[in-house]
């Protein structure tokens, strides 16, 4: 019988299959495109990590998508979107716990500070002065980690604090002050470095201050799970670290 075209076809997508390619589809598949879920503090900081990633990992393209880490972890239980998550609290990250595998990794270290508007116009001097009647102080909402060290920073100092309103992430807080919807505030360092000029600040005493941990692990039964892994096991190389610390944050200690 003549060797028609359609006998050609057909051995070669035989020969496609035992091979494991898809036939009529020629070359390498693109790089696996991770998404990472992330709180918005670290905006900057990943955008950088990003590009470094991407070429020391070419098979391996990185999404990010930047919000609150309550946002962040809620977004699990409503539908599969992400491959890893990165939250600025251990407390956020466990209501997502039965959406999670691996081992999770504090990838990064901060603390609180004031955030004023600029020139500090309210003469705003320390932690005492956010008590002072008509003084507009802004916090996160008590369920978000923010809002949540904002808390024990008070506690610690023995205040109670009237703020005039609650905010969702750190940089929701920083914003009201900005705008000059707010006076005062509390946020992380790194988002009062992210403002540049548009604020200024008054620090908190290293004794009355907390130490904000920032965990990452992977997503449970995502399409590259592997992948997800090794990208959470690299933002605690030096490589990563480097880049954390250029934006303000401090390297958790080491793994023993």
């Amino acid at each position: 019988m003549p060797d028609s075209p359609r006998r050609r076809w057909l051995r070669a997508s035989v020969l496609l299959v035992l091979l494991g390619l898809p036939a009529g589809c020629g070359g390498s598949p693109g790089p696996a495109t991770l998404t990472v879920l992330a709180s918005s503090s670290l905006t900057e900081a990943f955008g950088e990590m990003g590009v470094a990633y991407g070429q020391s990992h070419p098979g391996v393209k990185l999404r990010f998508e930047f919000g609150g880490s309550n946002e962040m972890a809620a977004r699990l239980s409503v539908h599969d979107s992400g491959d890893v998550l990165v939250t600025a609290d251990a407390a956020s990250m466990q209501k997502a716990a039965r959406y999670l595998t691996g081992p999770r990794r504090v990838v990064a270290h901060d603390a609180l500070t004031i955030a004023l508007a600029p020139g500090n116009p309210k003469r705003v001097r320390g932690l005492r002065d956010l008590t002072r009647p008509g003084l507009r102080v802004v916090v996160g909402a008590a369920m978000v980690p923010v809002g949540r060290y904002a808390r024990q920073v008070f506690a610690r100092a023995g205040l109670t604090v009237r703020w005039s309103s609650e905010q969702v992430s750190a940089r929701a807080v920083l914003d009201r002050v900005r705008s000059g919807e707010a006076d005062a505030g509390l946020v992380f360092i790194t988002d009062l470095r992210s403002a540049g000029a548009a604020a200024s600040s008054v620090p908190i005493p290293r004794d009355l201050n907390v130490t904000a941990s920032f965990p990452a692990t992977a997503v449970k039964g995502g399409a590259h799970e592997d992948q997800a892994g090794a990208f959470v096991s690299w933002l605690v190389t030096p490589a990563a670290q480097k880049l954390f610390n250029k934006y303000g944050f401090a390297s958790p200690a080491p793994m023993r």
